[in-house]
């Protein structure tokens, strides 16, 4: 394998892979190993006929497609780290050259992680937190967790009404015509959380368990099915069930049911105790953020479009996952919130900038400061991760291979920064006019 590099505009670099004619040759004969049992020709039995034959049928690139992607998947890491260049996007790949008897050769466009020219990150003023708890936030609490302690009942005696949750069949209709992914059984909808288009669930308020009905909606204008978009659609639906909370009486039998304690009044005092320590943690974390945000403001750095692209994908797939933990499919989630994948982006785009400028900033001032992680603080990293998956240590460093090591390295090296900075900022109470805060 030969890569060089080609250094463009914006922190773009090209790799230009080339890999050798038997490796061509070799990823073809496995392609057409797996591939020809499916292969049938005159005068041969099914999977029987010589790769030859299969190419002066079909012509010489009939494997070709399948060749270049595994040739490309199999090649492409080592080409990366070989090229010495500190990668961060993935690549937008171009095959140059495919023929028989010749070379492979492809190229990897890339983001090339940015200099940053830091700014002040030493005295940063930040914004004092009040911690203290009221009242209200107690009892904010307190109604919370009689909330999770509900009993869900069965409704029987009245119609659905805001808040109930509701088990309902339905299916989709536009123009008269079932459209794909319009069709529902047994889900779960909870009246009032808006989570479906339009006034789907303002309809269904007022209907009874067993009863059908009908709901009409309209499609947002901008709708990610642009077959359905500003339509109007028309729901066939039926109430299964209806459900809702029967909250629990707040007294002691209530303290010794959700906590440790004996009495209502200790219990109180305990919420007191958590919700403080946890506006402790919020305070902490909000100050983190708005220091490191006057750091970046202060700093010089130039993102490449495609670093940006990489990261706002790896947002929306993580935003996937967390939604199929919940029984909805991404597609699913798009269709009913009248949401795009265009506008999703956009929506996570400020986001995806800020996690990538702090990043980076982080990551210079580890540098500057000289931070390195010790094998204890490493070991004790992974202490953590093996207590949060309920596994011994030893089987997460089994796992762990160079790179992963080196990420997290990196990132204990991050959290020292951050520590570093708040050892050092200086803090202000909220001004309370434009005046004082200019």
């Amino acid at each position: 394998m030969s890569v060089q590099v080609e250094t463009l505009e914006k922190n773009m670099a090209k790799l230009t892979i080339e890999l050798s004619v038997d490796k061509l040759e070799g990823a073809l004969q496995q392609v057409y190993m797996q591939q020809r049992n499916k292969i049938q020709l005159p005068g041969f039995r099914k999977g029987k006929a010589p790769r030859t034959m299969v190419e002066k049928m079909f012509g010489p690139e009939i494997f070709f497609e399948d060749a270049a992607n595994q040739l490309i998947r199999e090649n492409y890491g080592e080409a990366a780290e070989e090229s010495g260049v500190d990668i961060v996007s993935r690549p937008e790949i171009d095959i140059v050259q495919m023929e028989k008897g010749k070379p492979f050769i492809f190229t990897a466009e890339v983001a090339v992680r940015p200099e940053v020219e830091l700014g002040k990150y030493k005295g940063v003023t930040v914004t004092k937190i009040d911690v203290s708890v009221s009242d209200e936030e107690i009892d904010k609490a307190i109604e919370e967790e009689r909330n999770q302690n509900a009993r869900i009942v069965t409704v029987e005696d009245r119609p659905a009404q805001n808040g109930d949750t509701v088990i309902i069949d339905f299916e989709g209709f536009v123009d008269g015509e079932a459209f794909e992914g319009g069709k529902g059984e047994g889900h779960s909808l909870e009246l009032g959380s808006h989570s479906f288009i339009d006034t789907f669930e303002d309809q269904l308020a007022g209907k009874s368990a067993g009863e059908e009905t009908e709901v009409h909606v309209t499609f947002p204008e901008e709708y990610h099915a642009e077959e359905l978009a500003g339509k109007p659609a028309v729901f066939q639906v039926k109430i299964q069930e209806i459900k809702t909370k029967e909250l629990p009486e707040l007294d002691d039998e209530f303290a010794q049911d959700v906590s440790e304690f004996d009495t209502l009044a200790e219990y109180r005092e305990s919420v007191q105790k958590k919700i403080a320590e946890q506006k402790e943690a919020d305070a902490k974390r909000t100050k983190e953020e708005e220091a490191i945000k006057k750091i970046v403001d202060k700093s010089n750095m130039e993102i490449p479009d495609a670093m940006l692209a990489t990261q706002i994908e790896t947002m929306i797939e993580e935003f996937a996952q967390r939604i199929s933990g919940q029984g909805l499919s991404f597609e699913q989630y798009l269709q009913f919130s009248g949401m795009t994948m265009e506008k999703l982006k956009e929506q996570v785009k400020p986001d995806a900038l800020s996690r990538i400028q702090n990043g980076l900033v982080l990551e210079q001032i580890a540098k500057e400061e000289n931070i390195e992680v010790t094998e204890e603080e490493l070991d004790a990293e992974i202490e953590k991760m093996a207590a949060s998956y309920q596994v011994t240590p030893d089987q997460i460093k089994t796992f762990m291979n160079d790179s992963e090591r080196d990420s997290m390295k990196k990132d204990v090296a991050v959290q020292k920064a951050v520590e570093l900075v708040m050892a050092n900022i200086k803090e202000r109470a909220k001004p309370k006019s434009k005046k004082e805060e200019a």
